[in-house]
């Protein structure tokens, strides 16, 4: 029995060990999941199959992965918040005051004072009328937009909208037409030919995160206003990072009150956890009501709230990080096109390399890896067919020489294979 035991304890942890390394498994299977295996083994043939690896210390500029430290640029953590002392203070001493979790959803026994205090403020600190929080931005944008538009009526999303827009745009029912990403004219072409609907929404992303390029909000908002039609964006990628202080692309654009939904995340720039949605009062008191993600599932943890809170009060009382971001993002871009490198068009700290087809991206990913720099391929689904690339994510927590290490690992990768000159 112990034998027994023993080898299948073995198994399970070499089975585990391939799958970190991204051999290939031979999966147990029957002929409900036989599918499942045969296409596995597709995406690796492609190059596509995604290898998690492992972190084995806390989110910063350095990390480490399988016992080596390594130069972190692929977290979205902007500001280095997510070891900041001050946050994990006040997530200590939230702990020894109020405990670890709510123990229920919001609207029966889990709203605690804490989940008031950070709507309180975040509403101060974006500019609107109220606030509501949920446990991550993907379920904001879930509770949000069914909440809003049903069947019957339609949404105008860009082609290029987060996975959790499109989710949230599916479950409603709505009807959904699709415009050109950022294209304007493409918009009030796709508004003139849907005729039949009950209600409208227009919905963009802020800041496209494997781009890195912006919403042209201010034309969105004429759009809007011209049609009478609700305005809704999501500031995942613009929270901490546009405005003044990091207030969003809402204050970067002076277009406070125009927009009627922004919906917002404190897993990235705030370097936690959750979701917000701002906005009109009207829609936040809605949500309360109507909002399944926040009428179904527990809410947000204690120390999670608190550390949110103190991501507040650093981002309200200083724009230092949020300068030290856009420093460092303007060197690394300059050194990267300096190099030779196709860097895209990014308007913000991301920086997408592209290299093209998937393999060669996994390939110059596990290279970087050799030489201390942690940076993920990303490709397809999340980006087209084609357009496989190294998402560079600058942040607040690197230094000048943490630059120049990662710039010659990118030089020294792309002359290996043959990417730059």
């Amino acid at each position: 029995m112990v034998a027994y035991w023993l080898a299948t304890v073995l198994e399970s942890s070499k089975v585990h060990q391939n799958r970190k390394e991204g051999i290939q498994v031979d999966y147990t299977t029957d002929t409900k999941t036989e599918y499942l295996a045969e296409q596995l083994a597709e995406l690796r043939t492609q190059g596509l199959f995604n290898t998690i690896r492992t972190i084995e210390s806390p989110m910063d500029g350095h990390i480490v992965i399988d016992g080596k430290k390594v130069l972190n640029f692929c977290a979205n953590n902007y500001l280095g918040l997510a070891n900041d002392p001050r946050l994990r203070e006040a997530a200590k001493q939230a702990i020894d005051k109020y405990g670890i979790g709510p123990g229920a959803v919001r609207t029966i026994a889990g709203t605690m004072s804490l989940h008031v205090q950070l709507e309180e403020r975040l509403a101060h600190f974006k500019g609107v009328e109220a606030c509501i929080t949920l446990q991550s931005g993907f379920t904001a944008n879930l509770a949000t937009i069914p909440a809003l538009v049903g069947k019957g009526d339609v949404i105008f999303s860009d082609r290029l909208n987060h996975a959790s827009i499109i989710d949230g745009c599916r479950l409603s029912r709505a009807q959904i037409v699709a415009y050109e990403h950022n294209d304007v004219d493409d918009l009030r072409k796709k508004i003139a030919e849907t005729t039949e609907y009950g209600r409208r929404l227009i919905v963009s992303d802020g800041v496209f995160s494997m781009d890195g390029d912006i919403a042209p909000l201010p034309a969105l908002y004429e759009v809007a206003s011209e049609h009478d039609i609700l305005l809704m964006v999501d500031d995942a990628h613009g929270e901490g990072v546009l405005g003044r202080g990091g207030r969003g692309i809402v204050d970067h654009f002076d277009l406070h009150g125009k927009v009627d939904i922004e919906i917002g995340t404190m897993s990235k720039a705030f370097g936690v956890v959750g979701g917000v949605v701002a906005g009109k009062q009207v829609i936040i008191d809605w949500l309360r009501q109507r909002g399944r993600p926040f009428l179904f599932s527990s809410a947000m943890t204690v120390p999670d709230v608190a550390a949110c809170l103190e991501a507040v009060e650093l981002l309200e009382s200083s724009d230092e990080l949020v300068q030290r971001l856009w420093s460092n993002a303007a060197i690394f871009k300059k050194e990267m096109a300096g190099m030779g490198f196709d860097i895209g068009h990014s308007e913000t700290p991301i920086v997408p390399v592209m290299l093209g087809e998937a393999q060669l991206a996994q390939q110059f990913s596990r290279k970087l890896f050799e030489n201390g720099v942690f940076a993920m391929a990303i490709g397809y689904p999340t980006v087209p067919q084609g357009l496989a690339r190294i998402r560079v994510m600058n942040t607040a927590a690197h230094s000048q020489d943490d630059l120049e290490q990662a710039l010659a690992a990118f030089q020294k990768v792309g002359q290996e294979l043959g990417v730059i000159q």
